[in-house]
């Protein structure tokens, strides 16, 4: 039995079917909370209650939830071309328009584009691309991919065992052969007492050289990371990271992949994440906000050496095997192309540069809290991380659930945002206004003031 009436959404929701990232003996009793519509940066429930959604969703409705010249676009392209693909030498114009205003865009020159429909198939397409190329230089032993604890880069089978969190792993037989995890470079959490920020990335570098050197550096092929590590817990590299990291790769005729899943698309304050971290990156991939979350698609791109040895490669085989039925969806690139549009004539990028240095003000007026022992970010993501103890980092017992406890009292405060075990993440839509960031400040306040009542009711604090 469920406490929810027979026919609401509620019990429909719960008997019928399974929620991603969802502990279901849980949802079963308490079921879900259901949005019927959206307006700007609101969503509002099935009881028209609206919940200023600090989350962009997932990372990415970067355009807000009412975007009429998205839906137009989708519809247009639907009673122009429904459907064509982009296998066996066939194309379609607006794929093809897509693909040349990435490349026009890319934060270091790129040669070619492979569409796919989300960051998970982007990141799996990574690694067979990775593999393939090292097939064709004739070196099958170089095969290995580094990706980072606590990074995240999806959830099929490839992609999830680059992930680095424990939860996308456990029973379901991940990571696979050939994925290997080094340090996640989170300084507040993990730097030594009296450790520079300079010194922690030294280390950093240091730790992951040893790594490839244990593993042989003629097996380690390439090297994955998000710009900024997003749901792992929204991690900036500390100072001078990627200038130790990048030599190293280098060096050993590594492969850099910069994921830019969540940071592309001026979430970080310049179109890419990697401009903003100066990474310079041999592969790209991309998704969430290349649609403003408004059509299934994300891409990948390659530099011209990746490219060209892939090319030459199906040339001998007589083909690449590899794509997916959606590729180059002609309403998802038709959205795509709309709204990279509404980007530049809006200067949708400049205007969240510009709330950038409000929101993270607005959330670190709330470092001198009991609770909060940092709070990080750049652009428009951050994180605030909750901790039993500011002077020593210590973490909240994970069995408290403080974090998800929070998130909780921020529905009942009109706020949606994340709970990443204690640390809470902030993304929200690009078109978010100062006046917004003030309410969404204040929302999230009173969500952290009863949590502390709670806590303090327990005696935990």
């Amino acid at each position: 039995m469920t406490p929810f009436g027979g026919n609401s959404l509620q019990a429909r929701d719960v008997a019928s079917f399974i929620h991603p990232y969802t502990n279901m003996v849980a949802h079963e009793a308490q079921g879900p909370l259901v949005m019927t519509r959206g307006e700007g940066v609101f969503v509002i429930d099935d009881d028209g209650k609206r919940y200023l959604e600090a989350m962009g969703g997932l990372w990415c409705a970067s355009l807000g939830f009412s975007e009429r010249r998205l839906a137009e676009a989708a519809y247009q392209q639907m009673l122009k071309l429904p459907f064509y693909h982009t296998f066996a030498h066939k194309s379609t114009d607006v794929s093809i328009e897509l693909a040349e205003q990435l490349l026009a865009m890319a934060p270091v020159p790129m040669s070619k584009v492979f569409f796919v429909n989300s960051g998970s198939e982007a990141n799996d397409t990574v690694v067979k691309f990775v593999w393939y190329y090292n097939n064709a230089l004739g070196r099958p032993a170089k095969k290995k991919i580094i990706s980072r604890i606590k990074g995240y880069h999806g959830v099929t089978v490839a992609s999830a065992s680059l992930t680095g969190l424990p939860n996308n792993h456990r029973d379901f037989d991940l990571p696979i052969a050939n994925i290997l995890h080094t340090d996640c470079p989170h300084w507040y959490r993990f730097g030594h007492p009296g450790e520079s920020e300079e010194d922690f990335a030294t280390r950093m570098a240091e730790s992951l050289e040893a790594l490839i050197q244990r593993e042989r550096p003629d097996t380690i092929a390439a090297f994955i990371a998000e710009p900024v590590q997003g749901a792992g817990g929204v991690i900036v590299p500390p100072a001078t990271y990627w200038a130790k990291i990048q030599p190293i790769l280098k060096k050993y005729d590594i492969l850099l992949i910069a994921d830019e899943v969540i940071c592309g698309f001026g979430r970080t304050g310049n179109p890419w994440g990697s401009t903003t971290v100066g990474m310079e990156p041999d592969i790209l991939s991309c998704a969430k906000a290349l649609s403003a979350a408004y059509a299934p698609i994300g891409a990948v791109m390659v530099s011209e050496r990746v490219y060209q040895v892939a090319r030459d490669n199906s040339g001998k085989i007589g083909t690449f095997g590899h794509g997916y039925t959606y590729s180059g969806h002609p309403m998802s690139c038709a959205v795509a192309l709309e709204t990279l549009k509404i980007y530049r004539e809006r200067d949708t990028f400049g205007h969240a540069a510009a709330m950038a240095p409000i929101m993270q003000a607005t959330l670190r007026a709330y470092l001198d809290h009991p609770l909060v022992g940092e709070v990080r970010g750049v652009g428009l993501v951050a994180a605030v991380e909750l901790v039993a103890d500011k002077a020593t980092h210590q973490s909240f017992d994970a069995k408290l659930g403080v974090g998800p406890y929070l998130m909780k009292c921020g529905h009942q405060h009109g706020i949606v945002v994340r709970a990443m075990g204690d640390a809470i993440a902030f993304c929200p839509p690009l078109i978010i206004s100062e006046e917004e960031i003030q309410e969404m400040g204040q929302r999230f306040g009173l969500a952290l003031a009863d949590t502390y009542q709670w806590l303090k009711d327990q005696g935990h604090v």
